[in-house]
């Protein structure tokens, strides 16, 4: 009974505080409740609005509000989402018109509308995607989020890429941020503005503007500060900033830009890279050039203006200062303006290439000797004559020639009869024909006398294997020739002359470089290819002649293009040589196994393989260039360690000297050094006692 009581009270005060005032307007509501759970509260309205509305289960409560006024339906909803937004709920309208009644920290996770302007107003959920111009989100994001109404479950998201900010909360406070945004990205507006200068220079200029305006910005905001950039090609000053900003900058820019009051000006331009000379002979032929684009221009002006200016840019004076690389132009601003673009484009620091080649020759031979020769004092004899073997003839004449010949004994009887006998001592051989004869013997030499036979035998086998690698190196500028000869100078007769009666004799000798040569013209294409032009030689003394000395020579002379650091091969070389020789006795030379006694064979093969590979390296700043160098060093020193190790022979008080280490870095005073060593053992031994601590 109590039950039905309280319904029929509760059912009674909702009718009496929410009924249609028809008696008003049909469009007219009007509302009051006192202790009214609020899930009767918002069927109440879904029924006044014809709306279907959800209710979260987790909407619980009870009300108290009273309207003193009638409202329209318009007003009577917006009265509907600022009850629920007092109490913590939130409303969200879906694509199918329904509302849903949830808990304002689960609003934005739901799928809410998103709107671009100020269309929704209230208490009603929504998310705005607000884009940003002038201004960054990353700067804006942290300030919103502090205006932002966490605790009722609003978010400030911010997307870097695109530069929007995306707002997630209620209708009324989402239009109030979006109108603090719209005016802060108003307030960064920082367009360019374009200045042409007529007298003074565009680079000078902004150096100026910037001194000023960089003293004035100490205690001024950044945004206040203008930026600027000179564009050298067209003469134009490129103002960034604020309006204000930018009005001051570019008045300031207009009061400077006048022309000179004198008829000359003098400028002294230093140079970092290029030479003072060179730089001359090319701005003295482009003069000509400049004046003519002057005249050219004054042509469109009054011919008062045009004589004045042909007379201006006929007075130009280049001069060069070479103790202090310096140019000296003198001129109108206009000319002196145009020379001064040329200069800043052409002294620049040029890039340095590193040319590393490698010749690399392998030459292998191997040859066989194997001959018999035999005499007969009655038959004859059998001799091979090829430049290999030692004739068998010439042998025994000059083995004749060397026996000692026996004196001989003379009996004579004087005029008194007495008789007597004299003896002519024994004579030595004559041996200088059987040196020369076996000093030309090579190998095995065998031979034998029996019975008026003589037999020689002759047998050699050679090998030679040869292995020659030269890797010369040089470092040169771009688009500069370099040379580098590691060789010898060789003397060579060109002429001679004995002289009438041969009073005044003389010779005329030329001396020839002989060795490793490289001579090349590197050039840096776009990005990190490199054309070279090459000359490569290889040269050596191959021994002499009758008439003077002779020579070997490689020699290789190309352009090729290379990427940096890119080993590519040049050309080379691959020779095979096989050479058979032989002289036999016809018929008995062509025995089988017997043949061998009746002739005389020589085989030789030679196989030579000769490569050139080079490498360019482009050296842009001095990082690369140390450890270029560093590298190089580092290599020589490890040799003059190994050597050092091994020690010299019979010289062990004697050490190999060699390099310091690597250390660009200047040496420490003695005193700082001592220091640094104290604190090293100190160092060290703490480590020492925490490890017998820790053991312990």
């Amino acid at each position: 009974m109590r039950i039905l009581s309280r319904f029929f009270g509760l059912t009674f005060a909702a009718s009496i505080a929410l009924v249609p005032a028809s008696a008003i307007s049909q469009e007219e509501y009007s509302a009051s409740f006192k202790n009214t759970d609020i899930n009767e509260f918002i069927q109440a309205v879904s029924r006044n609005l014809e709306e279907t509305i959800i209710i979260d289960p987790e909407v619980r409560g009870r009300i108290n509000v009273r309207s003193y006024y009638s409202m329209d339906r318009e007003q009577y909803y917006s009265f509907f989402l600022n009850v629920l937004e007092v109490y913590g709920y939130a409303v969200v309208r879906m694509d199918n018109n329904v509302l849903k009644v949830i808990r304002d920290r689960d609003a934005k996770t739901a799928p809410v509308p998103i709107v671009d302007d100020d269309s929704y107003d209230g208490d009603e959920w929504v998310i705005r995607v607000i884009p940003l111009q002038n201004v960054t989100v990353r700067d804006l994001g942290p300030l919103l989020r502090q205006l932002n109404d966490a605790t009722g479950g609003g978010a400030v998201l911010t997307y870097d890429p695109s530069n929007v900010v995306m707002l997630s909360g209620r209708a009324s406070f989402l239009n109030r941020l979006a109108e603090i945004v719209q005016r802060v990205d108003r307030a960064g507006n920082a367009d360019v503005e374009v200045v042409q200068l007529e007298h003074a220079s565009a680079a000078e200029m902004v150096r100026i503007a910037q001194s000023v305006f960089q003293q004035q910005g100490s205690s001024a905001p950044e945004m206040r500060i203008p930026r600027l950039s000179a564009d050298e090609r067209t003469n134009r000053v490129l103002v960034s900033g604020q309006p204000e900003a930018r009005e001051r900058v570019i008045r300031l820019i207009r009061q400077l830009d006048t022309e000179m009051q004198t008829s000359g000006n003098t400028r002294v331009f230093y140079l970092k890279y290029a030479k003072a000379e060179e730089m001359v002979s090319l701005l003295r032929g482009m003069t000509d050039t400049i004046i003519a684009e002057e005249r050219a221009a004054a042509t469109g002006g009054a011919s008062s203006g045009g004589a004045r200016t042909q007379g201006r840019a006929g007075n130009v004076s280049i001069e060069a200062h070479n103790a202090t690389n310096a140019l000296v132009v003198t001129g109108q601003p206009d000319v002196i303006r145009s020379i001064e673009g040329v200069v800043n484009q052409l002294d620049i620091r040029r890039a340095q290439v590193l040319v590393e080649a490698i010749i690399v020759e392998v030459f292998e031979g191997d040859g066989t000797n194997f001959g018999i020769q035999w005499a007969s004092e009655d038959i004859g004899l059998m001799q091979h004559s090829n430049g290999q073997m030692v004739p068998i003839g010439q042998l025994g004449v000059a083995v004749e020639a060397a026996r000692t010949q026996r004196g001989s004994e003379t009996t004579r009887v004087d005029n008194a009869g007495n008789e007597f006998t004299t003896r002519e001592p024994d004579r030595r051989g004559d041996f200088s024909l059987l040196a020369n004869l076996l000093g030309n013997a090579n190998g095995l030499l065998f031979g034998t006398v029996q019975d008026g036979w003589a037999a020689v035998i002759q047998a050699v086998a050679t090998t030679t294997n040869s292995n020659i690698l030269s890797a010369p190196s040089i470092t040169t500028l771009d688009n500069q020739e370099a040379n580098i000869l590691v060789g010898q100078e060789v003397p060579t007769l060109t002429g001679a002359t004995a002289g009438a009666n041969n009073d005044n004799p003389f010779q005329t000798i030329d001396r020839r470089e002989v060795g490793v040569r490289l001579r090349v013209t590197p050039q840096i294409n776009e990005g990190d290819a490199v054309q070279l032009i090459i000359e490569q030689e290889v040269s050596s003394i191959a021994g002499s002649t009758a008439v003077d000395v002779t020579f070997n020579k490689r020699e290789l002379s190309t352009t090729v293009l290379a990427r940096d650091g890119e080993t590519i091969v040049l050309g080379g070389l691959i020779d095979e040589d096989v050479q058979e020789s032989l002289s036999k006795v016809p018929l008995l030379g062509d025995i089988p196994l017997l043949g061998h006694l009746f002739k005389s064979t020589s085989v030789t093969t030679r196989k030579r393989n000769l490569m050139i590979f080079i490498r360019p390296t482009i050296i842009r700043d001095d990082s690369t260039m140390g450890q270029l160098s560093q590298r190089k060093y580092s290599y020589m020193r490890a040799q003059q360690i190994e050597q050092r190790e091994r020690g010299i022979s019979l010289r062990s008080n004697d050490t190999v000297p060699v390099l310091p280490e690597w250390d660009d870095d200047a040496d420490l005073p003695p005193e700082y050094q001592r220091f640094l060593d104290e604190w090293r053992r100190e160092i060290e031994d703490m480590r020492r006692e925490a490890e017998a601590g820790g053991q312990r």
